[in-house]
């Protein structure tokens, strides 16, 4: 443990090293000194349990009508103006399977990541109170496959190949990772009120170290991402003891942009440390974020104890345990409030998002068609096209006023390309472009007028 905190604290105070810990040093202070003079907690571990209360109530009903009216409006819109689009510009062999009922339908989802041994087993068995069935909890990588935890009468387990084709179920869309993946997934049902309102989503430990060398037999950040497009919320769990960023953890990190909202980071077993560790440690796991998540900002990471024991208080001591049961329940406030009340503004906004990709997608398509020629040298000019493809993306930008944000990775959409044929495409419709864009500026904020109205 010492030598995971030296070089934590090494890589700390290679830039600044004075500033940063005095930065940290007094950020960390601010927020116990807010979490002490609040009143507005309660540290009874009966109240904080998702298990023994529900925090729904009135609630409930108002956010499951809001939700079913909210449902019922994006299903309509998309059969009659975005499907349209996207089956005519074959947005579902470029970007994502196209919608069903079921995908609409579907409740929120809390999906968690992290390297093995991090404690995501342990977090969804603290929030259950109890273990799924067919879990398993180690010090060794015992989560060998994607398991989602949903509400059922009794408790069993289902495998991959039959929860895909339940019509009551979101996840159709992963029989395109084959049946080496379908091998690893399965469907985890337990009756329990908290799991009425949210789905889980339990992942492999992300390999680190010489396990990198052993492939998996299916792309594991592809189906990452897959998940990530359809969860409300993303639990991204680090050891605090086990602070380094494997290459796969960074591939798999990188496979979230665009959904940095849903991202919460988590500080597990901090307990073991004290104070000082623990803000080496904290700023240790900032820093290395911010790189690769290449952002400027500062993360914010909940820092704390996630297995439902008591705080080791006898190595954080008082004040770092009564900080940690502050985390704790911020942490559990979001995910048994936030989740369900925001489901439906989360669903509008990937539905959102997704029009925008689909958009996008088209003018792409429809610029590269009309390049085409008519009769001699296509083979060529769409060699010509694919490998100047970030110029062409540039043309598009230029000629529709378009955000470079929105366009697709380059080499990714370069690899779909090379088994098409550029004379088949669909030349760009204005129609159907119109179509969309009356969605997005009329039809979408009508629908969450009647909401309210």
């Amino acid at each position: 443990m010492i030598n995971i905190i030296s070089r934590a604290s090494r890589r700390v105070s290679r830039r600044a090293p004075h500033l940063r810990l005095r930065t940290c040093v007094s950020q960390f202070q601010s927020r116990v000194h807010v979490y002490e003079s609040s009143n507005q907690f309660v540290t009874s571990s009966s109240q904080v349990s998702l298990l023994h209360h529900s925090a729904f109530n009135s609630e409930e009903g108002r956010c499951s009508r809001h939700s079913s009216i909210i449902a019922n409006g994006l299903k309509t819109l998309y059969i009659n103006k975005l499907q349209p689009l996207e089956l005519t510009y074959r947005f579902h062999g470029f970007i994502s399977p196209l919608l069903s009922d079921r995908d609409f339908d579907a409740k929120p989802m809390l999906m968690l990541l992290g390297q093995y041994s991090t404690g995501k087993t342990t977090f969804i068995k603290h929030l259950l109170g109890s273990t799924y069935p067919g879990a398993c909890i180690g010090p060794e990588p015992t989560t060998d496959r994607f398991v989602v935890v949903t509400s059922g009468t009794e408790e069993i387990t289902v495998p991959g190949n039959t929860i895909i084709v339940q019509p009551d179920m979101p996840f159709s869309g992963l029989t395109n990772f084959g049946t080496a993946f379908l091998s690893k997934f399965e469907c985890s049902q337990m009756p329990h009120p908290l799991l009425q309102h949210i789905t889980l989503v339990d992942t492999p430990g992300v390999l680190s170290g010489e396990k990198q060398r052993t492939q998996r037999a299916y792309d594991y950040t592809a189906v990452t991402s897959w998940f990530a497009a359809r969860c409300d919320l993303i639990l991204l769990l680090f050891d605090s003891h086990k602070l380094d960023i494997s290459d796969e953890f960074k591939r798999v990190i990188h496979s979230l942009r665009g959904h940095d909202d849903k991202i919460r980071v988590v500080l597990n077993k901090a307990d073991q440390l004290d104070f000082e560790q623990v803000i080496r440690v904290h700023g240790a796991l900032t820093w290395s974020l911010g790189k690769v998540l290449d952002t400027p900002e500062v993360v914010r990471v909940y820092i704390g104890s996630f297995s439902g024991k008591p705080v080791n208080e006898a190595v954080s001591g008082p004040i770092m345990k009564e900080y940690f049961e502050k985390e704790h329940e911020v942490l559990l406030a979001e995910l048994k409030e936030d989740i369900p009340k925001k489901a439906c503004d989360r669903r509008i906004n990937e539905f959102v998002k997704r029009a925008r990709a689909a958009k996008i997608h088209a003018y792409i398509i429809g610029h590269l068609k009309k390049q085409m020629p008519l009769v001699m040298g296509k083979a060529e000019t769409q060699r010509r096209l694919i490998h100047n493809l970030a110029d062409e993306f540039v043309k598009v930008q230029s000629e529709f006023h378009l955000p470079p944000g929105d366009f697709p990775d380059v080499d990714k959409f370069k690899e779909k390309l090379s088994g098409c044929n550029f004379s088949k495409f669909t030349k760009l419709k204005p129609k159907m472009i119109k179509a969309v864009d009356d969605m997005l500026n009329y039809d979408i904020p009508n629908l969450i007028k009647s909401c309210y109205d």
